[in-house]
């Protein structure tokens, strides 16, 4: 099996096997970044793609500066999953789809959009297990494949952005010495994100939960937008994760497009790659783009429907668009990376039945 990382430069890595696709503009951000002062190291992901002037699926590794701007708005961005009492032998998509109820408005004015999903690439999913691949993991976690999951995937809402936003205004893109006020002050709002982001994909969660008239049980809650004080190889220093989910914090999902698999996989740290692994799918194509790639091939009504058989909820047409599966890369090619390079074991691979995006509302 070949190894699919690929030292580009002295401070630049890429995991990607060659069936990984990776967009040109990614990497040339990718050294963009290894060039911003004080950058030690930077790994990309196979998820890697164009973000706003830095790359999304990749982690970043600085000695004393700290790049808010790396992080981006959504602060806490993350991925939280569930084992719902819901038996798969009684399922109806029908009625799940009748009772799963619009939670676009938030449950209390003021708090940044609470127990809200957001829009873009953020999602609520219900998902089923199509395969398991290490039964001992599977049985260790105390998992069931006769039980739907439910997988959300959302951030910090409306505080990470407000929080970005303030830092912008003052300090633009410069970094901040790690002992100056302004880093302590920004550390301190960033971790309030943090804490907000895993409150509300819990919240998002039991409001489901209400809605179905079931229950879950939590199997874990990962950010994958934040900022860490790590040691790497001896050096002291800060790494900032976007777009990628830690190798340190326990079994991880790494879900494909709304028309795609979803992994539970367990990591393998590996510190050369900064211990991180790929939040997800990685997109292909540009928002703006994929709309009148698509509405001539396929009605709205055709793209709330999957090849697995699943179905969206999505009363935004254009998202419904911008989010189609053939935005995306192929999940397979990005765990296939991972595995080539050693970083994941997969415990199983879920399939989505039901996607819930948006109902209308603000």
């Amino acid at each position: 099996m070949d190894n699919s990382i690929q030292m580009l430069s002295e401070k630049v890595s890429l995991v990607a096997s060659k069936n990984t696709w990776i967009d040109g503009l990614a990497i040339e951000q990718l050294f963009t970044t290894a060039n911003l002062p004080d950058m030690v190291k930077v790994v990309g992901m196979p998820d890697l793609h164009p973000g706003q002037g830095y790359p999304i699926g990749a982690a970043y590794f600085s000695a004393d500066l700290i790049y808010p701007s790396l992080i981006g708005s959504d602060i806490g961005c993350g991925m939280a999953l569930w084992q719902t009492e819901i038996p798969l032998a009684k399922l109806s998509i029908d009625k799940l789809e009748r009772r799963i109820g619009n939670i676009d408005q938030p449950i209390t004015r003021g708090k940044y959009n609470l127990g809200t999903i957001g829009g873009g690439n953020h999602f609520a999913e219900l998902q089923k297990v199509s395969e398991i691949y290490d039964h001992d993991l599977f049985a260790q976690y105390q998992l069931s494949n006769k039980n739907l999951f439910l997988l959300v995937h959302s951030g910090s809402r409306g505080l990470g952005h407000a929080i970005l936003q303030q830092h912008v205004a003052k300090f633009g893109e410069k970094g901040l010495a790690q002992a100056s006020p302004e880093a302590q002050t920004y550390l301190e709002k960033h971790n309030n994100a943090l804490d907000f982001a895993h409150y509300n994909r819990q919240t998002v969660a039991e409001r489901l939960f209400d809605n179905l008239n079931t229950t879950g049980r939590e199997i874990l809650n990962v950010h994958h937008n934040f900022l860490e004080r790590v040691n790497d190889e001896g050096q002291q220093g800060w790494l900032h994760r976007k777009g990628a989910s830690p190798a340190t914090a326990g079994l991880v999902i790494i879900p494909g497009s709304r028309g795609d698999y979803s992994y539970l996989v367990n990591p393998i740290a590996n510190a050369d790659l900064l211990s991180s692994l790929a939040h997800g799918a990685g997109r292909k194509w540009r928002r703006a783009d994929c709309k009148a790639k698509l509405e001539n091939r396929y009605s709205t009504d055709q793209m709330l429907r999957t090849k697995l058989g699943g179905r969206i909820i999505c009363e935004d047409r254009d998202l419904v668009y911008e989010e189609a599966p053939q935005a995306y890369k192929s999940i397979d090619s990005v765990i296939e990376s991972m595995q080539q390079a050693g970083l994941i074991q997969i415990v199983a691979q879920l399939t989505p039945v039901l996607t819930y995006k948006t109902q209308g509302g603000d």
